[in-house]
């Protein structure tokens, strides 16, 4: 019995199919010995953070259901250098392997595996250093137009929209913890809306 491999493939946009992946890497399993255990397919682009198909691989994975992953391209699985290498860590801790048909396999147990991630972690952080760059740059360019960056002073969008909930359901009796829990906020800040309120209404009290 050969080792058991889960198949993923995955395209950009609906219009594309993945019947020529899946149809590349059933043949490659066949002739590399691997047991399919299942086939999933998705279609999102790479940046596209919710993969719902590729967390069921590795669900299989962290399960010891499956001994391999293969793809047509690493490019179909990570969504960028440190995602894929991310990825290859966890697949690490439960002793699976990524198998790409073109040639590239990720086993980290192996010399040339953690080769490669070494490598890769130097990729990763340079792709970091850019983000962050490119970041800081964007920041400076719009503070350099007038733009104000962040929160503004007394500005709560969240609560400040929240504040007739709170405080309605203050008025019906209801317990700072209940409302919190109720409209998925904190204690605290349910607290700090009533207070406003209450400084607000004393306030007019003394003006009027």
């Amino acid at each position: 019995m050969g080792q058991r491999a889960a198949i993923y493939c995955r395209v950009s946009t609906a219009d594309q199919s993945c019947g020529r992946q899946e149809r590349d890497l059933t043949a490659f399993a066949g002739r590399a010995g691997y047991d399919v255990v299942a086939t999933f397919k998705e279609t999102g682009s790479g940046a596209k953070l919710d993969r719902a198909e590729r967390k069921k691989v590795l669900a299989l994975a962290q399960a010891r259901q499956i001994d391999a992953i293969l793809v047509t391209e690493l490019s179909r699985w990570g969504r960028s250098t440190i995602d894929l290498l991310n990825t290859l860590r966890e697949l690490e801790n439960w002793k699976v392997s990524i198998i790409a048909m073109n040639g590239m396999a990720f086993d980290l147990s192996s010399p040339h595996g953690r080769m490669l991630a070494t490598f890769l972690s130097g990729i990763a952080e340079f792709e970091r250093d850019l983000i962050s760059e490119r970041v800081k740059s964007g920041l400076a360019a719009a503070k350099a137009r007038g733009k104000k960056l962040g929160r503004q002073a007394g500005e709560r969008p969240k609560s400040d929209r929240l504040a007739s909930k709170v405080m309605a359901l203050n008025a019906e009796g209801r317990s700072y913890r209940w409302i919190a829990r109720d409209l998925g906020i904190s204690k605290n800040t349910v607290a700090d809306i009533i207070k406003r309120d209450r400084l607000s209404s004393a306030k007019g009290e003394i003006t009027s």
